[in-house]
């Protein structure tokens, strides 16, 4: 067995799952930094002796990912490469019992709630002092920023609840205090996620309070772009359209799941909304903010989901040409609703119903690019790579949606800064274009080639 000397211990977080997982370890690792404990995040190097993973347990595919890094570092940590190894999120929220049986590899399990229970085992204090704050792994311009916690939708397919617990809002001046301090930090994009962005207000303040929240967000100095993810279609908050559409630094950006359109599907679903009420609601929306960018994620093959469910979901793909979509396929979830049913549809089956509407919507998409070529944007730069500089418009979130693309050969721009660019050609899902207007000029590229 190898033998490890005497040294400073030093912590290699893992986050898998979304980006609200994401922001937890943020959390965790601004403790653990004020606790003076030496932590990375998702490092490939072998030198960390601790290892905190953060698991996802959404669907299947993310638990397999979850179970197969649990048991590399348990393999690892029997060879004496690692010290410690600690589980943490929504899988461990989920199936510790089974967890703790199957791997006891593992030192200990915790749930999305356990936080200061963790520390505790870390023998690092809890600071109450620091809530709100955190260690970004992002690039320091943009953040994802968590206003909210758990969910209280009866959706039938959704395991969330049982891994996140019900609803709770975090108060409105405690995340203006955290937008402030982002701010001063250099951060210049909040990305707006909760299980239920629509929701925000009823738990803690007893009304609806999001466009509130956006205009208190909007206020604070240096955030030049407020990005909403994850806004739940029904009893959508109205008021929240009329703030993005007073205020500048609120993109015309909302990503909204729908899941289906079919009424058979909605109802089985439990989604709370009719097929004639989905259509209204986007066709307000694009009203009263012509120029918004919609994003909707689907889910293909849920139990009951016939041909014709399938094939009305596909015209209605056809015909509102959403600006952006994914889709899942169904996974069936123990202790959900939809887990009493039969899983009828075939896998192949699901999968695909989940390419062709993929496939309709990458031609959707080159579509609305090609409509682009010509026009000018304002572009947020994220990063260098295979020689381009690597953006986004006000229209797209980093990961998930679409990109544009300068020349670095002939162009310079600094990474979290902002530019103009033109787009001159398009692919179905990237622009590419030239910048016409940058704050920096181009003597400063040598002095400031340490931003790449």
């Amino acid at each position: 067995m190898k033998v490890r000397s005497l040294k400073q211990d030093k912590y290699n977080v893992i986050t898998l799952g979304c980006s609200k997982n994401l922001v937890d370890s943020e959390v965790l690792m601004g403790q653990l930094q004020a606790n003076d404990r030496q932590v990375v995040h998702d490092s490939e190097k072998d030198d960390a002796n601790i290892i905190i993973v953060n698991t996802c347990g959404f669907i299947d595919n993310a638990k397999q990912e979850s179970i197969d890094t649990i048991l590399r570092y348990a393999d690892a940590k029997e060879a004496g490469a690692i010290d410690k190894l600690y589980v943490t999120g929504c899988l461990s929220q989920r199936y510790k019992d089974s967890l703790e049986a199957e791997i006891p590899q593992v030192d200990a399990y915790f749930g999305t709630l356990e936080l200061p229970q963790l520390l505790k085992t870390l023998e690092a204090d809890y600071k109450h002092e620091l809530i709100g704050e955190r260690l970004l792994t992002t690039p320091k311009h943009y953040a994802y920023f968590k206003i909210a916690e758990g969910c209280n939708r009866p959706c039938s397919f959704c395991a969330i609840p049982l891994m996140r617990g019900k609803h709770v809002d975090r108060p409105i001046d405690s995340l203006v205090k955290e937008a402030t301090r982002l701010a001063n930090m250099g951060t210049k994009e909040l990305i707006l996620i909760a299980q239920d962005l629509t929701y925000y207000g009823l738990q803690h303040y007893g009304e609806r309070k999001l466009a509130e929240l956006l205009q208190r967000l909007s206020d604070v100095n240096g955030i030049e772009w407020i990005r909403m993810q994850y806004a739940y279609p029904s009893q959508f908050p109205m008021d929240a359209l009329d703030v993005m559409v007073e205020r500048e630094n609120i993109c015309k950006y909302l990503d909204m799941p729908l899941q289906h359109i079919s009424d058979n599907m909605l109802k089985t679903m439990r989604r709370g909304i009719s097929k004639r009420r989905t259509l209204e609601l986007v066709d307000t929306i694009r009203q009263r903010v012509p120029d918004i960018a919609l994003r909707t994620t689907l889910i293909a093959g849920h139990p009951g989901e016939t041909q014709q469910d399938f094939e009305e979901m596909y015209r209605w793909v056809e015909e509102s040409r959403f600006d952006r979509l994914g889709i899942f396929t169904y996974s069936h979830e123990e202790n959900t609703h939809s887990h009493t049913l039969v899983d009828d549809v075939p896998e192949e089956v699901k999968q695909e119903r989940a390419d062709i509407i993929m496939e309709l919507q990458q031609g959707i998409s080159m579509e609305m690019n090609e409509a682009k070529v010509g026009n000018t944007y304002k572009v947020l730069f994220d990063r260098k790579e295979s020689g381009y500089f690597v953006g986004r418009t006000q229209y797209d979130s980093p990961e998930v949606d679409n990109e544009v693309l300068v020349p670095a050969d002939s162009t310079y721009v600094r990474l979290g800064d902002f530019a103009n660019v033109k787009i001159t050609s398009s692919t179905d899902f990237d622009l590419y274009g030239e910048v016409v207007t940058n704050n920096y000029a181009p003597v400063e590229q040598e002095a400031s080639s340490l931003h790449l």
